[in-house]
């Protein structure tokens, strides 16, 4: 993606997924001419279970990961904030999932700027 010039937006946006297993599922889809500022990341465990949760970047929509939590220990009932700020941009991916059966609520904040 080329260095934005002119007029662009910047919106503060969430996106939430509700009973996340182990099934990898997409927080953010990127578009074209976006770039997405990550500013924290909650998991709740719902389930009453133990569980462990792992958040990776599919560049550019491909195959391949790049892992930036892998197997973190979720407990029952517990929390986790990710805070650390990050950014993803064009038609990246950024997922989440489970070790296995689970029950756990996921939000994540972050600024749009859509240069489009």
């Amino acid at each position: 993606m080329a260095i934005p010039t002119g007029s662009g937006t910047e919106v503060l946006k969430r996106a939430s997924i509700h009973a996340l297993t182990n099934s990898a599922q997409a927080l953010i889809t990127g578009s074209a001419n976006h770039i997405y500022t990550i500013i924290s990341v909650t998991f709740s465990e719902q389930g009453g279970a133990a569980e462990t949760i792992s958040m990776y970047v599919e560049p550019d929509a491909g195959a391949t990961k790049i892992r930036l939590m892998q197997d973190s220990a979720l407990g029952s009932y517990q929390t986790f904030v990710w805070g650390d700020k990050f950014v993803i941009s064009g038609t990246d991916i950024l997922k989440v999932e489970t070790g296995g059966s689970a029950n756990v609520d996921v939000i994540v904040s972050y600024i749009d700027q859509d240069w489009s």
